[in-house]
């Protein structure tokens, strides 16, 4: 499900384009230019999507490793989330035009890089590399959405992205299985990468002649050193959770497990000595002074970790351990889509008035559906079909949508309107680390039990240790939706055109 961001106005200005962004020859195409980035949005969430159900053809084919399957989707993800706000930086700072269409050509050719690849080793490579090109990418979609239109005028084009976001979530396991059971261009699951190149190739030309090169008046500067310090305590923290099982647990495993929390210790110094100094840390500490954005954040990472580790499991569980073919494993995911589409429309009204209570109501939700699925799974065995999790999943979708619509603008409620570009940025990252820390946990539990092999006792034994991981995920965001704030305190529309005020709506992906 995937909403996203928003404010961040055009770069030096004429004092006609100060009054009226439209007045610039360029603005009068900002329609077709919206339409180029927004494609570029639905290319990147198809393939966080697309990809799970290619994962038993990919370890089939180029006899890819469990750990190498937990990287094809965690890798792009961690990869996104370590990039991202140096992204959008970027992006200020040399031209938002300049730095989507480096994003686009490096996600085009890493793509290729992945239909090509012919060992798990280089396809994990080129889906980081993805990964990284698509943070370059995607935080200049939201920020010219700032750049082109005026603050009363956002709310329509944020909705559009928000419909295609959500298309996305629906096509991702669709499009992917129809691709791999059909044998599209008969090169198997390599066409869920090779369908990223005619259209990357046609955004490069389309972007060039429409998307205007808009920047910040006032770009924050990069944090090099920060952004170093947090991608190597992250990776300290994925890498042994994804490699440790596999490896035996080494004392090399081991060590860097404990090296992870002190380099993140350094890296919170870090960001506090460059905040004295008065400069643009990566993350601003004082923003975790905020109970509530320190709990949505946290609500964030729990359920974005619980729903990419069971999505993980659960497909390949239906391809792998019952032989589902991908476009009947995409089809079964179709009830969860469903639901959130539903939940999503119910909560909008009620959002407003209900606030915290209906957060924790929706990851309520999505624990008893996962439980739900996890009791119907070990009850049919090896009878299961898709009908039998309809009503399961369809719970969880439903309180999918409960959940994301309120936490956004509760997790920003009182944050203060400076720090609200650092503080979505922020929020998104939290949102990216979490799924790619759900999959390593989870695929911990899970290919930690399919040592003895595939058969399908075995993958149902994994997917019911693994299950209960991703149960206990949605509960821990449950409860830490009870610090959020009592209700939204309304800001919108609040930022002047001339105002530099930063993304204010992080994308939910």
């Amino acid at each position: 499900m995937s909403k996203h961001r928003t404010p961040m106005p055009a770069g030096p200005r004429t004092p006609a384009a100060a009054a009226s962004p439209d007045a610039l020859p360029v603005h009068r195409r900002r329609g077709l230019a919206m339409f180029v980035l927004i494609v570029a949005s639905f290319m990147d969430l198809l393939d966080t999507t697309i990809v799970n159900v290619g994962l038993p053809a990919v370890q089939e084919d180029i006899h890819a490793t469990p750990g190498h399957l937990e990287w094809v989707v965690g890798g792009y993800t961690l990869a996104f989330a370590v990039v991202l706000i140096t992204g959008g930086r970027l992006g200020d700072i040399v031209g938002r035009r300049t730095m989507f269409l480096t994003g686009v050509a490096g996600f085009t050719a890493s793509s290729l890089a992945a239909a090509l690849a012919r060992n798990g080793d280089m396809l994990v490579a080129a889906r980081v590399v993805q990964g990284a090109f698509a943070a370059c990418m995607v935080p200049q979609v939201l920020a010219s959405v700032q750049a082109l239109y005026r603050p009363k005028e956002r709310a329509a084009v944020l909705g559009v992205i928000g419909a295609v976001s959500g298309m996305a979530a629906v096509a991702g396991p669709l499009l992917g299985g129809w691709l791999v059971s059909a044998d599209a261009f008969g090169i198997g699951w390599r066409s869920i990468f090779v369908i990223n190149i005619p259209v990357g190739l046609a955004l490069l030309a389309a972007a060039r002649r429409l998307v205007p090169d808009t920047r910040s008046a006032h770009p924050l500067r990069l944090d090099v050193p920060g952004l170093l310090l947090a991608s190597a305590g992250l990776f300290l923290l994925v890498f042994p959770l994804v490699e440790g099982r596999e490896a035996g647990w080494p004392v090399w495993i081991r060590a860097m497990l404990a090296a992870s929390p002190l380099v993140l210790g350094v890296f919170v110094l870090n960001q506090r000595r460059r905040m004295r100094r008065g400069g643009s840390p990566l993350v601003p500490m004082r923003l975790f002074a905020d109970r509530g954005f320190t709990s949505g954040s946290t609500v964030q990472l729990c359920f974005s970790a619980a729903m990419a580790g069971f999505f993980l499991i659960l497909a390949l569980y239906l391809q792998i351990g019952l032989h589902f073919s991908a476009i009947a494993s995409g089809l079964t995911l179709l009830p969860f889509t469903a639901g959130a589409f539903v939940g999503s429309a119910v909560s909008v009204p009620l959002a407003p008035r209900i606030g915290k209570p209906l957060v924790i109501a929706g990851a309520l939700m999505q624990a008893g559906g996962i439980a739900w699925a996890r009791q119907v799974v070990e009850a049919q065995g090896a009878h299961l079909s898709g009908w039998d999790l309809l009503w399961p999943l369809a719970l969880a979708g439903l309180g999918l949508g409960f959940l994301v619509v309120p936490l956004v603008d509760l997790a920003l409620a009182t944050v203060d309107v400076r720090d609200a570009g650092a503080a979505s940025g922020v929020y998104s990252t939290f949102q990216q680390f979490g799924a790619a820390l759900g999959v390593a946990v989870t695929g911990v539990v899970f290919f930690g039990r399919t040592h003895d092999g595939y058969d399908p006792t075995v993958m149902r034994t994994a997917l019911l240790a693994a299950a209960l991981v991703c149960v206990g995920g949605y509960l821990l965001a449950a409860a830490a939706g009870l610090f959020l704030p009592a209700s939204r305190l309304a800001r919108h529309d609040a930022v002047d055109d001339d105002e530099e005020a930063g993304d204010l709506v992080p994308a939910a992906r």
